[in-house]
């Protein structure tokens, strides 16, 4: 057998062994009773009777080992024209600062903390500072609108929502107060304080009362000391889109994340302690939660903090800029990041320009990457390109090539094998397992490994509803695809409506709800696209009310900005055109399946259930005034 062979059947047969022997790399102040705690299954709790904090593990031991001169964040900003390196005994008194801010405030072990920030490492600190306290924190990506927002403020309840004056993208400056007030205006709940980075670029107007200003507040307050929590209390809530447009909170507790983003750092990804790692994503999202901010800190790694694109800031060069400047080892981002890049430099003449002789690893997810971008990474690089596969839910990889244990041979468009920990199974409709290739239910046998949700916040049931009940005793991912003979794993598409806009995984639930709202439309569909820089598209096609008198122009400008109001740039919703009916099964079924596959002209069969075959017709006919399918 082959050491990664070696690992992971031990990680299948001997679980408890496997993780508690992982779980050495965390401090502990209180080792834990039972690894695998199965009494409540299907909720299953890891190191259950230990005590830590999280915070404590990713900065403070670090400084009491020895790292403190290292640099912990390092912040390079060519929005703003500014680099700042941020080291672990700074960072310590930093988090330790704005935490005694926050438990000035009131903030306490279980309270609830919303974050609404850009790419700067006060989000990081804010997150840490959390932790700190045992204070449960919700990350929200500076990208959605007030609405979306004020859905996660009343599901969360936080006392106090931290977040700057505004965000900075390469050609124009958002405003995030106005957003926020806005947020707070819509929702029942309301936060006893909002703390306020103020930005040079944008001063926000404060409310008197409720509103506080981070640098002055913070200068003044008493530095607070981590506080232990049980290793299944919840360290963070990230929302992820649920096929009904209603978000999902995401909970994550404290012992099992802190043991799986370790081990992973080094396991999976191959980055020691004192390596520079470099994660290009957004802290919004669970892969900048896991390895922006805790993932390399936890490992007492390097972890740089980007605010930027991989264009147009200024040039197709970023990335390797920041590569040769920081001597970055490993590499994480989306292949939408590289596709944008390929576009704006076919032949690699930026990356001639820049040393990268300390680079030695590319990693890909977010988003399937296919194999022509992997290829052209390859060829202009000359390091391994790795993609991996996983999702908010699991909050690290399911499937990966693992560096850090054996690297094995690469096939484009496979995410390689799964990874220790995990027991992947492919399934069809009833429940039998599926061999020989052929395309299944991807699923997850139950008990999934530390670092893994826990539940959905304050919805147990729909927990189980939405992952548990369709195959019990697995969990559903949501994903199609097979393992081939090799036992390499390749995923093919979703099984719902979730489709994934520049490694961004949208519900087009919620988009259908949007444009419905408009006054003129009776019916609606909207599904994923196939787009070569994004990776998916949203399209929506509607169905205008009897008699109205809208035109096309106006009604596509007022649903692209209703969409931009109600969900956020982050859409990316430009195609939608009206028909004159969509096509159904007939017991009333959007055939969204067939639609995406005429628009992204693949082949398809005449459904056996369609109610008028004529439907198709006009529906071709539609896509094609928007371009689809493109030659």
């Amino acid at each position: 057998m082959s050491n990664y062979e070696q690992i992971y059947q031990r990680s299948l047969d001997d679980p408890e062994g496997f993780w508690a022997e992982a779980a050495e790399g965390i401090d502990w102040y209180r080792k834990w009773d039972r690894v695998l705690d199965d009494d409540n299954a299907p909720f299953y709790h890891w190191f259950s009777g230990g005590e830590l904090n999280t915070c404590y593990n990713a900065v403070d031991r670090h400084v009491e080992n020895g790292r403190g001169e290292q640099a912990a964040i390092i912040y390079d900003s060519p929005v703003t024209d500014q680099q700042r390196s941020i080291s672990y005994r700074e960072l310590q008194s930093q988090v330790a600062s704005f935490a005694g801010l926050l438990h000035q405030y009131g903030i306490a072990k279980g309270d609830r903390v919303i974050i609404y920030m850009p790419m700067v490492p006060e989000a990081a600190v804010a997150m840490l500072a959390c932790a700190r306290l045992g204070a449960i924190h919700s990350v929200v990506f500076g990208g959605f609108a007030a609405r979306e927002l004020a859905t996660r403020i009343d599901d969360t309840r936080p006392k106090i929502i931290v977040s700057a004056s505004c965000g900075i993208e390469p050609n124009r400056v958002i405003s995030y107060k106005p957003l926020l007030d806005q947020a707070i205006e819509f929702s029942a709940h309301k936060p006893d304080h909002c703390i306020i980075l103020q930005r040079p670029q944008v001063v926000a107007e404060m409310n008197k009362g409720r509103d506080v200003d981070w640098i002055t507040a913070v200068a003044k307050a008493e530095p607070a000391d981590c506080v232990p929590v049980a290793a299944t209390d919840p360290l963070y809530i990230l929302y992820t889109s649920g096929t009904t447009g209603e978000p999902k909170g995401v909970v994550r507790d404290n012992g099992g994340h802190a043991v799986a983003m370790k081990w992973s750092m080094q396991h999976v990804y191959g980055v020691e302690p004192g390596d520079v790692y470099w994660t290009a994503s957004d802290l919004g999202w669970v892969v900048g939660h896991s390895y922006i901010v805790y993932g390399p800190l936890l490992n007492g790694s390097t972890t740089i903090i980007f605010e930027g694109k991989p264009v147009g800031t200024p040039d197709p060069g970023t990335f390797w800029r920041i590569i040769s400047e920081h001597k970055v080892g490993v590499m994480f981002t989306a292949p939408t990041a590289f596709r944008a890049i390929k576009k704006e430099d076919p032949d690699g003449v930026y990356i001639k320009k820049y040393d990268l002789t300390k680079f030695r690893t590319l990693f890909l997810a977010g988003e399937r990457c296919d194999p022509d971008t992997l290829f052209w990474a390859q060829d202009q690089l000359q390091v391994p390109v790795i993609d991996n596969w996983w999702q908010t839910e699991t909050g690290w990889a399911i499937a990966a090539n693992c560096m850090g244990i054996e690297p094995l041979e690469v096939k484009p468009g496979s995410p390689t094998k799964v990874v220790p920990g995990y027991n992947v199974q492919v399934l069809d409709e009833q429940g039998a397992e599926v061999t020989g290739g052929e395309i299944g239910t991807i699923v997850l046998k139950l008990p999934m490994p530390p670092g893994t949700l826990m539940t959905l916040w304050n919805a147990d049931q729909r927990y189980i509803d939405a992952y548990l009940s369709q195959y019990p005793g697995y969990y559903l991912t949501g994903d199609a695809g097979y393992k081939d003979e090799d036992d390499y794993l390749w995923i093919m598409s979703r099984i719902d409506d979730v489709i994934n806009v520049a490694g961004h995984r949208l519900s087009t639930g919620g988009m259908e709800e949007v444009l419905a709202f408009h006054p003129e439309v009776a019916e609606c569909a909207v599904f994923g696209v196939a787009d070569t820089l994004k990776g998916e598209l949203p399209l929506g096609l509607v169905v205008l009310k009897s008699g109205s008198e809208i035109g096309v122009q106006a009604l596509r400008k007022e649903l692209i900005a209703l969409v931009r109001e109600r969900i956020g740039p982050v859409a990316a919703f430009k195609l939608v055109t009206p028909v004159q009916r969509l096509p159904k099964t007939r017991s009333g079924k959007i055939l969204r399946g067939t639609m995406k596959k005429i628009a992204d002209g693949s082949a398809w069969k005449m459904p056996a259930t369609i109610d008028d075959t004529a439907i198709l017709d006009e529906v071709t006919e539609a896509l094609a005034g928007l371009g689809y399918p493109k030659s």
